[in-house]
């Protein structure tokens, strides 16, 4: 099989986006490397319902406290994570519709069959 040989297979056909700059292909790849565990990928599973403060998540994990405080300074740091304070509690939800969609695909992707 040669090069020549893919140009007609569907998925081999080019996307056209914009270029990247080195600065953005490595902040999105900090945030593929946060989301790539798979304990904050599941604090983000449960952020895609609903916004959570801080003990509720440590309830839904049954992971101590510092544990999921340490995720989600992580997701919060690369961008995938927005927090308000109410009073003494910290709520968090996804950032943003890209991070929904992001997460949505990817889920999407790794429960079909290997090829």
């Amino acid at each position: 099989m040669t090069s020549d040989d893919c140009v007609d297979l569907p998925h081999a056909t080019p996307v056209s986006r914009p270029a990247v700059s080195i600065a953005v292909r490595e902040r999105a790849a900090r945030m593929l490397s946060a989301a790539g565990e798979p304990s904050r990928l599941a604090l983000l599973e449960l952020l895609d319902e609903r916004e959570l403060c801080v003990s509720e998540l440590v309830a839904l994990t049954n992971d101590p406290m510092p544990t999921v405080s340490q995720r989600l300074r992580v997701l919060k740091t690369e961008g995938l994570l927005r927090s308000r304070r109410d009073g003494k509690h910290v709520f968090y939800t996804l950032a943003d519709a890209h991070v929904r969609a992001l997460l949505t695909n990817i889920l999407r992707h790794a429960a079909e069959p290997a090829v």
